[in-house]
């Protein structure tokens, strides 16, 4: 066989309705050898997945067993494009995959191929609109996460901080973490360096939320958080929340100038305070 001729067929098929409109495998396994036979490619296998969806791929017996199998073949063939993938960015994944082990792909319904010009081209479209729709995606999200925040809509973020749970986006303490806090805040306030904190605490197996040592730079996080004085943040902003404080606001600024005051360079204390109501 050429060493570039070498093509392997794929076919897939995920419910009895796409059958009947013409993409039963038998019906796409023909076309593909008819295609094969004008072109003069020699079919090195065929791959069918009867049953299984276009998402994930993952879960396709034969997609993984043909790419397993890919030193057999040159040419990857499908009827249609959504036989291979219905998601565009696991589309193009497959495609730099292609490109890296020097392998074509051809869609003969689309009259697609990588081995001409209009091909590669047609590709670089599909990877650009791909490109526009995520950088799309994440501008509407960052809107809809900003206009949220703004509003007092809800809390931001998915992972509520140490003392915290969530649930129907309101925040809601957990006793131990809680009482931790309160005691790491109180520790600090007295005038107990970090590391020593982070000793005690330890020693009595005062752990973190995953289960790990204390040390100065979780706590600073801990004790740099506005949300353990009635406040989330998202970027800038500041939004009061409804739930149970640590400490009062007073005293969450009194932890923040007593940060500053131990940074050399007067230039750079610039706490983040929050405004007393």
């Amino acid at each position: 066989m050429p060493s570039d001729n070498r093509a392997a067929l794929y076919a897939r098929v995920s419910t009895d309705e796409q059958a009947m409109k013409g993409y039963s495998l038998d019906a796409q396994l023909e076309k593909m050898r008819q295609y094969c036979e004008i072109y003069n490619l020699q079919i090195a296998g065929e791959y069918v997945d009867d049953g299984y969806s276009g998402t994930k791929c993952s879960n396709r017996p034969a997609y993984k067993r043909m790419f397993e199998e890919r030193k057999n073949w040159d040419i990857l063939i499908v009827l249609k494009m959504d036989r291979i993938h219905r998601n565009t960015v696991e589309f193009i994944n497959m495609m730099d995959d292609l490109r890296k082990h020097n392998q074509q792909f051809i869609s003969t319904f689309e009259k697609f191929s990588t081995k001409t010009a209009s091909g590669r081209f047609a590709l670089d479209m599909i990877q650009r609109v791909a490109q526009l729709e995520s950088e799309q995606i994440g501008e509407r999200t960052y809107i809809g996460m900003r206009q949220k925040a703004e509003t007092n809509g809800g809390i931001m973020g998915f992972n509520p901080p140490f003392g915290y749970g969530l649930e129907d986006g309101e925040l809601f303490p957990i006793d131990e973490e809680f009482e931790t806090v309160r005691d790491i805040f109180s520790m600090y306030l007295s005038g107990l360096p970090l590391t020593d904190i982070a000793y005690n605490l330890n020693r009595e197996c005062r752990l973190t939320r995953r289960g790990n040592p204390w040390n100065k730079y979780n706590l600073a996080t801990i004790l740099h958080n506005p949300v353990y004085a009635g406040y989330t943040r998202w970027e800038e902003l500041r939004q009061k929340h409804n739930a149970p404080t640590v400490i009062s606001i007073d005293e969450f600024n009194a932890v923040q100038m007593m940060f500053a005051s131990k940074i050399r360079d007067p230039a750079k204390r610039n706490p983040e305070l929050l405004a007393v109501s």
